[in-house]
């Protein structure tokens, strides 16, 4: 990963208060309360809240980031709730998980470069195991739409890093899809999801 992208998600999290806020994803809180407890995976994870949440559950949690400021804040958010993550700093390639280690995995406003967004995609299925659960909540490509009337809604500005549900459906082959759509919801998460904007929601179990 470019030492500029590191860099500018260091700086976002390296200020006061959550980027994304403290409270975990709507849509995850949800679909996560309908599981039995497990092991998750949260990749992309950033401050933590989602993953902190998790714990608070019970779940066995592990998370990973490119940026280190993410980590030290996720480290304390769980130490303010009394819970225990294995959060890791790096890429997906070089973190070694194991095949079919986790029961779930979470993406979360984990949004990818083009050329790599399957690449990966298919890398974590390898890490879910059978009858495994896939949560996914990010930016649809008409999201641009939202984005230029409000930047505070927040959102990648290169269409290739958003989705579509032809995508998820061609990455997620092998999922018994229980729910796949694209929608308009109002986020308010923190400095940086505030407003209304484009998403694919998609919890899928793994055949």
């Amino acid at each position: 990963m470019a030492d500029n992208w590191i860099d500018k998600w260091n700086q976002r999290y390296a200020n006061n208060g959550f980027a994304y806020g403290e409270k975990p994803n709507n849509y995850l809180k949800e679909q996560l309360e309908k599981l039995n407890v497990g092991t998750i995976l949260f990749p992309a994870e950033g401050e933590g809240r989602n993953a902190v949440f998790a714990a608070t559950l019970g779940w066995t949690v592990f998370a990973f980031d490119i940026s280190s400021e993410g980590q030290k804040k996720a480290r304390r958010l769980a130490e303010t709730n009394n819970v225990t993550i294995d959060y890791r700093i790096g890429e997906l390639q070089t973190l070694n998980y194991k095949e079919e280690q986790f029961d779930a995995i979470a993406l979360i406003y984990a949004h990818f470069p083009a050329n790599v967004k399957s690449y990966l995609h298919k890398t974590l299925n390898n890490y879910l195991r059978k009858g495994g659960t896939i949560i996914l909540e990010a930016f649809s490509k008409s999201h641009l739409n939202y984005l230029a009337k409000n930047e505070k809604v927040g959102g990648p500005k290169d269409i290739g890093s958003l989705f579509s549900v032809d995508e998820i459906e061609t990455d997620f082959d092998n999922y018994d899809m229980a729910e796949l759509k694209e929608t308009v919801i109002h986020l308010h998460e923190g400095l940086y999801h505030n407003g209304q904007g484009a998403v694919i929601r998609f919890v899928g179990r793994k055949k």
